[in-house]
């Protein structure tokens, strides 16, 4: 998120460090702010080099993005009013308000994969999502847990802790760019083995609670 127009935060500490092995300083990286909805079209047209964005690897945006990594793999949770007793794991969102951000999939896990009929509250964005949390418009969150992580500091929330599946957090780039995608699962291997990613998730994460995953992830493969 940007801080007095900089970005900060555990992607952006990623990206910077995956441009650096790449042989790009931080003062010649450009970051640009790229919702969940116009990410695929940004890449294609050359707005945006490369997404390290809480950019989740699907089948469906494989077939237009090439994706390196994943760097993270998180798990999908919950998050609820701290006050809240009535949901400890994702059957309990049956019948509840549940925010649905435009371009994302955790709405979709959990209604279609899992098969929880969860009343969809339209949202632009995961912040805004939290806004309306606290104003009691919707009953919970859904997505990735370092998300809710992120978001959940200094707010009268809990993370529900009955995580319900994996995703895989990839880089995506131009469709097609195999040599980029070699080259940034070489530094993300030199980032775990490094120790560097265990630092930057303890910078960011270490206050949540979360068990955090230190080891080099399963890689995809570059297609």
């Amino acid at each position: 998120r940007a801080r007095n127009g900089t970005f900060t935060g555990f992607d952006v500490d990623v990206a910077t460090y995956l441009a650096g092995r790449l042989g790009v300083p931080r003062d010649r990286i450009t970051f640009r702010a790229t919702p969940s909805s116009v990410r695929e079209k940004s890449l294609k047209d050359g707005t945006v080099d490369m997404i390290v964005a809480t950019y989740s690897i699907t089948a469906q945006r494989k077939r237009e993005v090439t994706f390196a990594g994943p760097y993270y793999v998180p798990h999908q949770d919950t998050l609820v009013r701290a006050s809240d007793t009535s949901i400890n794991n994702v059957r309990d969102l049956r019948g509840k308000k549940l925010c649905e951000v435009t371009g994302s999939n955790s709405f979709r896990r959990v209604a279609e994969e899992r098969g929880i009929a969860a009343v969809s509250v339209k949202s632009p964005s995961y912040s805004r999502c939290m806004d309306m949390l606290d104003a009691g418009q919707v009953d919970a969150v859904s997505t990735d847990d370092l998300i809710l992580a992120g978001f959940a500091a200094g707010r009268s929330v809990k993370i529900v802790n009955a995580p319900f599946t994996d995703e895989k957090y990839g880089v995506g780039l131009r469709k097609g760019d195999l040599d980029g995608c070699e080259e940034i699962n070489r530094a993300i291997t030199q980032m775990y083995q490094s120790g560097h990613a265990a630092r930057l998730l303890d910078k960011w994460f270490r206050s949540s609670g979360l068990k955090l995953a230190t080891s080099v992830p399963q890689f995809e493969g570059c297609s």
